[in-house]
């Protein structure tokens, strides 16, 4: 009698998880009625897996004020692995206060984020990053005045744990001289591996702090506006840059350009006045009729390359 009062605490318990589903609350209801508990378990634990392995990212209720103005209302989030999820909006949408609140340089007001199914809610931005959620701006962040193949050894030196050892020799980087080509290969940039970065144009800047990103073997990638001020040349060759470097990697990005996110995006959220308006595909979204008047003002008509 013991073990099965302990045995539906566990389950009650559980049922309150962020990854657990209706079938969890099924489960529990099933064992305060004395149904066979292996029966149970096994079919908790079977949905438990599914579910850990699919959502690498979810947010509850999350909600950001600024002095009564809410920045970001109520959002639920659910981030596949493996998938390139884009978070688009018009302008004021509160898509980049969202980010700001999953890296933690915001606090939210309200509501929980969970990574891989543990609540990062209350951590800081440092082991936000050491859980591999690496995070890059809307302004290109490398170092002018090292060279290329320099900028990308830096952010390998972080799994080297050697960054501050200043006393030695820079040779004892020349190390990670060729896991910065493979990532520079990756990237297309490897025959510019010793020019100065600063002459890089800015479509090979993205590509250099994509590469830098990667040589922190980021589990999930935040990608804040990679395309924003960029030619139609580099916005295809970053398109396809972004698409290559998903394969085994999950990919969640604000992005304008509804043309790169109908290319590579598999799930999209949209929001408006900092909540969700809707959710889906590209076609999807570009039919719905609220989003078509968030963007245009007008519910008739497709959503096409709005920028």
């Amino acid at each position: 009698m013991r073990f099965f009062i302990s045995t539906r605490f566990n389950l009650k318990s559980l049922w309150k998880a962020p990854i657990a589903s209706q079938s969890v609350s099924n489960a529990y209801s099933s064992c305060t009625k004395g149904m066979d508990l292996t029966c149970v378990f096994n079919h908790y634990f079977l949905e438990l897996m599914h579910n850990m392995s699919d959502l690498i990212l979810e947010t509850k209720s999350l909600t950001k004020e600024f002095l009564g103005f809410v920045a970001v209302n109520n959002v639920n989030l659910q981030v596949q692995r493996g998938h390139i999820h884009a978070l688009i909006g018009p302008n004021g949408a509160g898509k980049t206060t969202c980010f700001n609140l999953l890296t933690k340089f915001l606090r939210p007001t309200a509501g929980n984020i969970f990574f891989n199914g543990n609540n990062i809610t209350a951590e800081k931005p440092a082991q936000i990053a050491r859980r591999g959620i690496i995070r890059s701006f809307q302004i290109s962040a490398v170092f002018p005045d090292l060279t290329v193949l320099e900028n990308v050894r830096i952010g390998l030196q972080r799994q080297q744990n050697n960054s501050f050892h200043f006393w030695k020799s820079n040779q004892c980087l020349h190390e990670l001289d060729d896991q910065a080509r493979e990532l520079l290969a990756e990237v297309d940039l490897l025959e510019f591996e010793n020019e100065i970065t600063s002459n890089l144009p800015y479509g090979r800047k993205r590509a250099l702090e994509i590469a830098t990103t990667l040589g922190m073997k980021p589990e999930l990638m935040l990608l804040d506006e990679p395309t924003q001020g960029m030619g139609h040349e580099d916005v295809d060759r970053v398109t396809q840059l972004i698409k290559k470097v998903s394969a085994g990697r999950t990919i969640l990005m604000v992005e304008h350009n509804m043309n790169v996110i109908s290319s590579i995006a598999d799930k999209i959220t949209v929001l408006a006045r900092g909540a969700t308006l809707a959710e889906g595909n590209y076609q999807e979204v570009s039919r719905n009729p609220a989003v078509m008047e968030a963007y245009m003002g007008t519910s008739e008509g497709e959503l096409e390359g709005a920028h």
